[in-house]
């Protein structure tokens, strides 16, 4: 009997925005994915390259960062540099054999829940059609 493959995909979640938005989507019941496992983080400038590398290591299929709109970050600046860190990504996961298709940082506030369910859902599939 053939099972269906689901990716396993972790977010890591600005607690200011993304995460309130995911909360949001919970709460007004909107249905997304269950595939994806929330890590909530106090900024997205937090979130090391080295957490996206340990998570795929330990079988993640797919990493998303999501954090405030560029200019509206509870932190002033934390979203600028996480927009420049992981530029660079996409670069660093091929050097490490990583499909960089697999990787995806996404600007999601509070408000936007729809968003957030809309971001999951697209990931989860791009992610289940590139396999395993």
């Amino acid at each position: 009997m053939a099972v269906d493959y689901e990716p396993k995909i972790i977010a890591f979640c600005c607690n200011w925005c993304t995460y309130t938005g995911a909360d949001l989507a919970g709460l007004n019941r909107m249905k997304y994915p269950e595939n994806v496992r929330v890590v909530r983080v106090p900024c997205s400038g937090r979130v090391n390259p080295q957490f996206i590398l340990r998570a795929f290591r330990r079988g993640a299929d797919g990493v998303m960062v999501c954090g405030c709109h560029p200019g509206d970050c509870h932190y002033s600046t934390g979203n600028y540099f996480t927009r420049r860190r992981f530029m660079l990504m996409r670069e660093l996961l091929e050097f490490n054999g990583i499909d960089p298709r697999r990787f995806h940082a996404r600007w999601i506030s509070g408000s936007e829940a729809a968003k957030f369910r809309d971001t999951v859902t697209e990931v989860t599939q791009l992610i289940r059609s590139l396999g395993k």
